[in-house]
């Protein structure tokens, strides 16, 4: 089993942000998927999260679940969401791939890598509050920096914007792309799609 789980803030007003791009990456990779009227998230009180269930049947026959989240305790909180699944599902850090924004990493850019630190992001601080070791899998969406500053305050003010018309594009293509990166994990495992997706 695997948990899938794109980072975010719940709410319209933090819908289009890129803090949100975790939960845009779920969402297309769950259309992907399926067709789109076939694309349900259940609003889970007990995980406090959105829920999608999915069966990877993979081309040698294996059969895998796969559990997508949408922690819905807002990103500084989102340990909570995430140990109450691992928990439940009794999943290893290992089988926990986490999808977050990274200012780090420039905008389209996408590294696949496991372990670490925070790097500041809030909603991994969180998830190593759960998990110390920090051993889960991260896809890391590069969402650029903030040219005109390095400060907290600036950082929080850009992360929780909406991304700019000329950045679309590059969203497309870095969701689309991480999409496929994500299918090629569960089909041929991490090491092969850090191999083929990791921007260089």
């Amino acid at each position: 089993m695997k948990l899938i789980i794109g980072l975010g803030n719940p709410g319209s007003e933090y819908e289009k942000t890129r803090h949100n791009i975790g939960f845009m990456l779920a969402e297309h990779f769950l259309k992907d998927f399926e067709t789109e009227r076939d694309t349900v998230w259940d609003n889970s009180k007990k995980f406090k999260a959105d829920i999608a269930e999915i069966d990877w049947n993979s081309k040698n026959g294996h059969v895998e679940k796969v559990i997508l989240a949408k922690p819905k305790t807002y990103m500084n909180n989102s340990g909570m969401a995430v140990g109450l699944l691992a928990r439940y599902y009794n999943v290893a850090p290992k089988d926990i791939w986490i999808l977050h924004d990274d200012i780090d990493l420039r905008l389209g850019s996408l590294r696949i890598r496991q372990g670490g630190g925070s790097g500041g992001h809030r909603g991994i601080e969180s998830l190593l509050t759960i998990f110390p070791n920090g051993d889960f899998w991260r896809f890391r969406l590069g969402i650029g920096r903030p040219e005109e500053t390095a400060d907290t305050k600036g950082v929080d003010t850009f992360v929780l914007g909406a991304f700019d018309h000329q950045e679309h594009a590059k969203i497309r293509e870095l969701l689309s792309h991480a999409s496929k990166a994500l299918q090629m994990a569960l089909e041929d495992g991490l090491e092969a799609s850090m191999n083929k997706f990791n921007t260089k």
